[in-house]
C-alpha cells in the first residue's frame, strides 16, 4: 500500500527542496532526471536507490502512479545522477514483493513496516562497476 498523496506532496515540496542539494553526494540517494510527457520540461526528482552490476532499482514508496516513472516510461528512459556521476537508464520495469529481495536488510524491515510491495527496476546503459 502506497503512502498518501498529502505526504509525498509536502515530501516534494519541503524535503526534496532541503535534500537535493545533497542528493547527488550521498550513498543511495540520487536525482532521476526525466522529461515531461506532455510539456517536454525537464524534472529531477529526488529518490532512493540500489544498484548491481545492470539495473538500479527504486522502491515505489509513493506507488507506481507517480510521474517520474510514467515519464521515464513514456521516453523509454532517463538518467540517475548519484555521487556526482550521471548514469543512464533504460525502459523501467515496475515489478512486485520480488523487488524487496534486493534491498539491505535494514531497508527491508523499513519497507515492510510500511507496506511497501513495488519497485522500478531499470536497466543501466553503459555502467561502471558498482562502488
Amino acid at each position: 500500500m502506497p503512502l498518501p498523496r498529502a505526504l509525498a506532496r509536502f515530501n516534494r515540496v519541503v524535503v526534496n527542496r532541503l535534500l537535493r542539494p545533497l542528493a547527488t553526494v550521498l550513498p543511495h540517494f540520487g536525482v532521476v532526471v526525466h522529461r515531461g510527457r506532455v510539456s517536454g520540461r525537464e524534472y529531477q526528482t529526488l529518490v532512493n536507490w540500489w544498484r548491481d552490476e545492470e539495473t538500479a532499482i527504486v522502491a515505489l514508496t509513493f506507488g507506481s502512479d507517480v510521474d517520474w516513472l510514467k515519464n521515464l516510461s513514456a521516453a523509454g528512459g532517463g538518467a540517475i545522477v548519484n555521487r556526482r556521476r550521471t548514469y543512464s537508464l533504460g525502459m523501467p520495469e515496475v515489478i512486485g514483493p520480488e523487488g524487496r529481495r534486493r534491498m539491505p536488510g535494514a531497508v527491508r524491515v523499513m519497507l515492510d513496516s510500511i507496506g511497501v510491495d513495488q519497485f522500478a527496476v531499470m536497466p543501466l546503459i553503459n555502467p561502471d562497476p558498482p562502488t
